[in-house]
């Protein structure tokens, strides 16, 4: 059997939401962007069910662009965990009938507290959307789901709204790269961000000497393990000679490469790097130069190290 036809129906159902939402996006949304600048506590998010879940995605999402954040789940609220809440927090509340009665049950305590709400839901006319400050509109014409119950099609959208609203925030505090980096310093964005290449270059070096022959060259590399072979003076980096280096001298004198000695198989010049740059940086320029390993200098001009390009 071929679901094809399921699948093409849904996401034509999806694309179709998403320019529904893009069009009827207006004054509210800025308000809600300039609402949230001008938070001194955090963004707090509450739903139930699947929106729920889509507010958890929220929060993670609010939380490492910069924007302090979390999630209070409903029901956990009226058996203490209102006690998190700031009245200089604002509030997101997220009920596409704007009627679910664990979130409405939300609004007196709310409203008592001072806390501003913005209000996601599909229907503006809802108990949630009256008792709000902002309303973000999350309707749709009908769910994915065949029988027009499960939440799908009204939950892509209102994630979709959450994550315009999270971008409009990055855009608007002019979040970097950098700033990203340090809410995630154990992911691989992390890593290539905060490190540099001293952090991980390699420091036994393959070297050779300008009149190494042949042989000495193949097993200086061999024995390396980088592919590479350093072409040395003392301290002086004469050269540079890779697998490309050995494959072409091969193919151009043949039997006849076994009398090459280094210097005359290295390639003079080889990109280098400090070893101070930014690991992120780095392999940009490697990636630009379509090599795989790169010298690093030390603050001295002297070559501290190899760095290889992250597969």
């Amino acid at each position: 059997m071929n679901y094809l036809a399921s699948a093409n129906e849904t996401l034509s159902l999806y694309a179709q939401a998403i320019s529904q939402l893009n069009q009827r996006l207006d004054g509210a949304f800025n308000q809600a962007v300039e609402m949230v600048l001008n938070c001194e506590g955090r963004v707090v998010v509450a739903g139930i069910g699947k929106s729920g879940l889509v507010g958890q995605k929220m929060v993670a999402t609010f939380a490492s662009t910069g924007t302090p954040s979390f999630y209070l789940h409903p029901t956990e609220a009226f058996h203490g965990d209102l006690g998190m809440l700031k009245p200089i927090d604002v509030v997101i509340l997220i009920s596409n009938s704007g009627e679910t009665d664990d979130v409405i049950k939300l609004l007196p305590s709310l409203k008592s507290f001072g806390n501003k709400i913005i209000a996601m839901t599909g229907n503006p006319n809802s108990t949630l959307a009256q008792h709000a400050n902002l309303i973000l509109n999350i309707g749709v014409e009908r769910e994915a789901c065949p029988n027009n119950l499960a939440p799908t099609t009204s939950t892509l959208v209102t994630m979709a709204l959450g994550d315009a609203l999270a971008i409009a925030l990055i855009n608007a505090r002019d979040f970097k790269a950098e700033d990203f980096a340090r809410f995630h310093p154990g992911g691989s964005l992390g890593r290539k961000l905060l490190n540099r290449v001293k952090d991980v270059m390699q420091t036994k070096l393959p070297i050779a000497q300008p009149n190494a022959d042949f042989s000495t060259i193949l097993s200086v590399m061999n024995e390396g393990r980088m592919g590479v072979a350093l072409i040395m003076q003392g301290e002086q980096l004469q050269g540079i000679i890779t697998d490309g280096d050995i494959r072409r001298t091969l193919a151009q004198f043949g039997t006849d490469s076994l009398a090459k000695t280094a210097e005359q198989i290295m390639s003079k010049h080889p990109k280098t790097v400090s070893d101070n740059t930014y690991l992120a940086k780095a392999e940009e320029m490697m990636k630009e130069l379509h090599i795989h390993s790169l010298i690093a200098l030390n603050d001295e001009g002297k070559v501290s190290g190899i760095m290889e390009l992250s597969s």
